[in-house]
């Protein structure tokens, strides 16, 4: 097995050039419409985490050689209520009918941090929904999705989509700001079968049984039949004050109201990674690492998962983080490494499959300032 083959680079949006408003980029989110028409879509703002942030999208329609900025302004109120924008997941569910999910965060208090780090909770959220049918030109009023029973939910990665028309949009959910009960993290998929006009309640897709493991920032890649999926997950031990390696999950809606399984352990460290499959059967893994140096890493599989040969990986980007860290990779503050969270200039990785056997991959990089949207086309 031999590793991919890098074709080329590109930057989706340059945050160095642009608006002082627009300088940090990150949540980097990619999707590709019936057409062939690629978009891809990033949270922005003055810094990471403030609380004017938005979102924004691109579009390509030469399958990522160039990309071109949509105007549209996204409303970042909500029932009157000021918020920020998390991030911008969008599917094409009908011929020329798109959906994009996003996170909705209350910022009425401005002063107060996404993170509380007395209580451990995250600002009042909501799931949100809008609706393009312009190839993405504009977009509807948000639509809040319901999580019945669960709070301090985020978006995680894509939107889930299947041949027989099923979507599923992931999220997870942790505790909200002021909430003084201990914290309990589930990974969960919001399903529809009707192109997002309703949605089923959430499917649980992992939980630890004692809530000391974190399987954080879910991404899933749906499989070719309807209802499968891999997922992998940024996995943090919060007893041993440490991340642990990727886990993975092989899973189907089939198995009733959540996986029967729980996640299993890769070799491969890092944090956040997006997953694929290519048309052979090989499983990928598109994983930031933070250790030092920082890297983007495609990683790949040809035994469902049981092995990922170092050899046959491909180092997409190495990163000089210049951002003053507080957290290493043992003993971490819980509370500091959100902090860090918000520091950290790079990561975030999407993919998805072009023509052939081309993948396109996308996340963001640069300095604590200005950090721009980078993309690389790669075969294999």
């Amino acid at each position: 097995m031999q590793p991919f083959e890098l074709i080329d680079r590109g930057l989706v949006f340059d945050a160095s050039t642009a608006e002082l408003n627009q300088r940090a980029c990150y949540f980097t989110c990619l999707a590709q419409l019936d057409s062939g028409t690629l978009l891809a879509g990033w949270q922005t703002g003055p810094t990471k985490k403030s609380p004017t942030n938005t979102i924004r999208i691109a579009r390509s329609s030469d399958q990522g050689v160039s990309w071109q900025a949509i105007s549209w302004n996204f409303e970042n109120t909500l029932d009157g209520i000021p918020g920020s924008l998390a991030t911008a997941e969008m599917v094409e569910v009908e011929a020329g009918r798109l959906l994009l999910f996003s996170t909705w965060f209350d910022r009425s208090d401005p002063d107060r941090p996404l993170f509380d780090p007395d209580t451990e909770g995250i600002l009042h959220s909501r799931q949100v929904l809008c609706v393009s049918t312009d190839d993405g030109e504009s977009w509807s009023d948000w639509q809040v999705i319901p999580t019945p029973g669960l709070t301090g939910c985020a978006t995680t990665g894509p939107v889930l989509k299947w041949s027989d028309g099923t979507i599923a949009h992931a999220f997870e959910s942790f505790k909200e700001y002021d909430d003084p009960e201990p914290a309990v993290h589930g990974a969960w998929l919001l399903v529809s079968r009707d192109g997002g006009r309703s949605f089923e309640p959430p499917w649980l897709v992992a939980r630890d049984p004692q809530d000391q493991v974190y399987y954080w920032d879910q991404r899933l890649y749906a499989r070719e039949t309807p209802g499968e999926f891999l997922s992998l997950f940024w996995t943090h031990d919060r007893a041993a004050q440490k991340d642990l390696n990727l886990h993975m999950l092989q899973a189907s809606l089939d198995e009733g109201t959540g996986a029967v399984s729980q996640p299993v352990a890769t070799s491969i460290p890092g944090q956040i990674a997006a997953a694929g499959v290519t048309d052979d059967g090989r499983l990928l893994a598109f994983i930031v690492d933070r250790g030092k140096p920082g890297t983007l890493t495609l990683w790949q599989s040809e035994d469902g998962g049981s092995s990922w040969p170092e050899e046959a990986r491909l180092v997409v980007h190495v990163h000089d983080e210049q951002a003053a860290l507080s957290q290493d990779q043992e003993n971490i503050d819980f509370a500091e490494y959100w902090e860090d969270m918000g520091r950290w200039s790079f990561g975030h990785p999407a993919m998805i499959p072009l023509s052939g056997e081309e993948w396109l991959l996308a996340y963001y990089a640069g300095t604590p300032d200005t950090m721009s949207i980078h993309s690389v086309r790669v075969r294999g």
